[in-house]
This record gives structure tokens, sequence and C-alpha cells, in this order.
């Protein structure tokens, strides 16, 4: 029987009109404060509304983040962040001390979110989700996170994880009830399995193919599920 992760983008819990409480400090409504206003512009334009819920894909070899929003049939990019640092190689986190940055499937939920980050802002990746556990991987504390440093995380600039951050809660304080965060070795074109065909990981990396490509085709988050020690694309 499938095991559902958290990854799954399910309804929202809330009314659009409603707000859901958040953790908070003077650090994260100050950024906030910052970042609001050129935010709700560059929303404005692709005709979604401050809060519209999001979908974060991260791509280890570009060292990008993206922010894709949803305003309508199709998620639309927002924009896309350069990631200032992280360590290991191309290839999944598997145990406590590799030094490694996850790859896989993820989700962001409001308790996640760390106003107080020793790292300026940050939110948990969710890591170990359930493929992981029944991989027998093992490591926590995985975030994305300002100050550019980074052992097994994803930094960023303090001013990228001030906007990242900030649409994040966003989203779930206006209902979103987690945010997909997606983290690839690379973009998953035509063509990348003869690249990477004497990679250790290329078994791995199938099992992310599949998401990769159905949110190309239908520009929705994928919903993906855990069967045994396998990830699967879901089919409501």
């Amino acid at each position: 029987m499938l095991r559902w992760l958290a990854v799954l983008l399910l309804l929202p819990i809330l009314s659009p009109a409603m707000t859901r409480s958040l953790p908070g400090n003077e650090r994260s409504r100050q950024a906030a404060t910052r970042v609001s206003e050129p935010l709700r512009a560059e929303l404005h334009t692709l005709g979604a509304k401050w809060g519209a819920a999001i979908y974060v894909r991260i791509f280890k070899a570009s060292d990008e983040l993206e922010i894709w929003v949803d305003s309508g049939t199709r998620h639309q990019l927002l924009r896309t962040w350069p990631i200032c640092t992280w360590s290991g190689e191309l290839g999944p986190k598997q145990r406590q001390g590799d030094g490694q940055a996850p790859e896989g499937f993820y989700a962001v939920g409001p308790q996640q979110l760390n106003p107080a980050s020793n790292y300026h802002l940050s939110f948990n990746l969710g890591y170990p989700n359930a493929y992981d556990r029944a991989l027998g991987r093992t490591g926590d504390y995985l975030m994305v996170h300002g100050n550019c440093v980074s052992i097994g995380c994803y930094a960023m600039g303090d001013a990228a994880i001030e906007e990242i951050y900030t649409l994040v809660a966003a989203a779930l304080a206006h209902g979103q009830d987690r945010v997909p965060v997606h983290i690839f070795p690379f973009r998953m074109d035509v063509g990348w399995e003869d690249l990477h065909a004497h990679s250790e990981w290329l078994p791995f990396w199938k099992e992310l193919a599949p998401a990769y490509r159905a949110f190309a085709d239908s520009g929705q988050p994928p919903k993906v599920a855990v069967d045994g020690q396998h990830y699967r694309l879901a089919t409501d």
C-alpha cells in the first residue's frame, strides 16, 4: 500500500480569506517588509496574488533554486535564485555526517520555518522523508538558509533567503498545506541518462526523473508517493 509522503500537494485546509499563524520574530518581519512590495509586483505580473501556492525546485549542478507560482492552469516561473553554496557531491544524502546535501522530494510545513536561525532565516527540508527512512538513511536539520555557508544544507545569500523565506511563509499563511521542495542533481532533459550512464547514482536518479517530466508536461507540481523503497508518481 502506498505511503503518502509529506511532499504531496494537498488541498488547502484554510479558505482563501483566512490566514494561518506562523513562527515569526522581528527579523522575519523586517525581512518581509523589505521584500514584499517588489515580490507582490512580480506576482501581479504573472496574474498571481500574494500568498498564492508555490512550488520550489533545486538543481545542484547549476546552483539554482526556482520558485514557481500557481496562477491558474499551469504554474509559472516567478524567479530563479543562485545557490551560494551546497556541500558534498552530486548524489543523495545517505547518513549523518557525510556532508551531502539531499536530493529527492521534500515538503515544508509551518513548523519547519525558523525565523531565529543562526543562518539569518531558514526552513527545514524534512529530511529524512519516508523514502530515505525506508533505505536506512540518517541525518537531520537539513535546511535552506542564508549566510552562504553549508554542511549538508543549501545556503543562499541573505538577500535571497529573505525573498524565498517570505514567499514560503506567505503561501503557508494563506492556505497552502505544505510547500513542495523537489531537489534534482541537474535538469533531466533529453540525453541526461547517456551523460551519466556510468554514475553509481543512475538508478536513484531514474527514481526522480518521472516527476521532472511530469511537471514539464502538466505545469502542475507532481504528487509523489513511496512504495517500499521506490518513489512513484501518484494518480488521483
